[in-house]
């Protein structure tokens, strides 16, 4: 019996057991087979055959969006309205065959957007070149999932079973639980809060199953069991995801107002385009960037060319941006904007900068 078929038996008999009281312990042993069967699915183990062929694009700009959803909802029209990259468009599913990358040009960063080919039910298995648009998808910093406004929301929900079987884990945080495996002394299993969702039991019944005898488990917050076999399979990428309704000019107002008020939700018209900056500052807000400006000493900031920077950076990180050998003889730097008390502030390595600030470094 090979993985797949494995992987579809476990499915049913999930789906054919209740869930209460009495069932809890085996759907986790069966969660668990699920996420091992799952995880070799991915990353297949040995040499099965010849590697197989991916779309080779190399990563620039100051951040990388990877556009996914089905054939026909409007990925290319997308890419070249926001872009100056032409993607061809047509009436006809799969346009698209291959991944065609733009660059949008937005408050001096450089955001590199993929259009990717088409997705259909079963790519997380392989199907229709859907493991290679997949594997793209992880090593992006946001996910634009496209949807067609004038279809069910059945849509969303195989776009995000298809990523969540990958290991994708759409606008989550990595949960607070500490594992490591030791040589030996048993499991050690410590909570700092009441557990609702698991008890130490399950947890065992989970590490037994992984063949995992002897380690230190950790919970800081209160975690479902799947959210701990995926801390133990330790491959799991956790991003931004943007959910954007093409084609809204087709469906009435209330219809438009009620997917606009979504979390993590934009619509758009791209054929009319119809709330395409929107759109835009969406994606420099779910990617979380700012902008920082340098300053001589003696003269003026330099408004023109702003450095872009990731949220929570630090005078650092500033620094690297600039030269890699700037914070081997950095002394102080004064810092004019949001992230001071007063302007200029005289602040260390360690401080913390805000959107919009101006910096000057000082070296020694």
């Amino acid at each position: 019996m090979g993985i797949l078929e494995k992987i579809a038996e476990i499915e049913r008999e999930m789906a054919r057991t209740q869930k209460n009281k009495a069932t809890e312990y085996h759907l986790g042993l069966l969660k668990a087979k699920l996420a091992r069967y799952r995880a070799q699915l991915i990353e297949p183990s040995g040499k099965s055959g010849p590697k197989g062929e991916g779309f080779d694009v190399l990563k620039s700009g100051d951040a990388r969006v990877a556009l996914i959803g089905f054939p026909s909802v409007g990925k290319s029209t997308l890419l070249t309205t926001v872009t100056k990259t032409q993607s061809e468009a047509a009436g006809y599913e799969f346009t698209t065959l291959t991944c065609i990358p733009g660059v949008i040009e937005y408050n001096g960063a450089n955001i590199q957007l993929l259009d990717l080919p088409g997705i259909i039910e079963g790519a997380s298995q392989g199907k229709g070149r859907g493991r290679q648009v997949i594997s793209v998808a992880r090593t992006s910093d946001l996910i634009v999932i496209m949807l067609d406004a004038t279809k069910k929301e059945i849509q969303k929900e195989l776009l995000e079973t298809e990523l969540e079987s990958v290991g994708i884990r759409l606008n989550k945080r990595k949960p607070s639980i500490y594992f490591k495996q030791k040589k030996g002394g048993g499991i050690k299993f410590t909570a700092t809060i009441n557990l609702t969702k698991c008890d130490e039991k399950m947890i065992q019944n989970i590490l037994h199953d992984f063949k995992i005898f002897n380690a230190d488990v950790i919970f800081r917050e209160d975690c479902t069991c799947d959210e701990f076999i995926d801390v133990i399979i330790g491959n799991r990428v956790y991003m931004p995801c943007l959910y954007v309704y093409n084609k809204i000019d087709q469906i009435s107002m209330e219809e438009v107002d009620r997917l606009a008020r979504k979390p993590h939700s934009i619509v758009v018209s791209c054929n009319m385009k119809l709330n395409m900056d929107h759109f835009v500052e969406e994606l420099w807000e779910h990617l979380g960037l700012m902008r920082v400006y340098t300053k001589r000493q003696g003269k003026k900031p330099d408004f023109e060319d702003p450095l872009i920077l990731r949220g929570g950076c630090t005078i650092e990180h500033v620094c690297h941006v600039i030269h890699r050998t700037i914070a081997a003889h950095f002394r102080y730097a004064l810092v004019w904007g949001q992230s001071c008390k007063f302007s200029p502030q005289r602040v260390g390595i360690a401080h913390t900068v805000c959107n919009d600030d101006v910096v000057q470094i000082v070296k020694k």
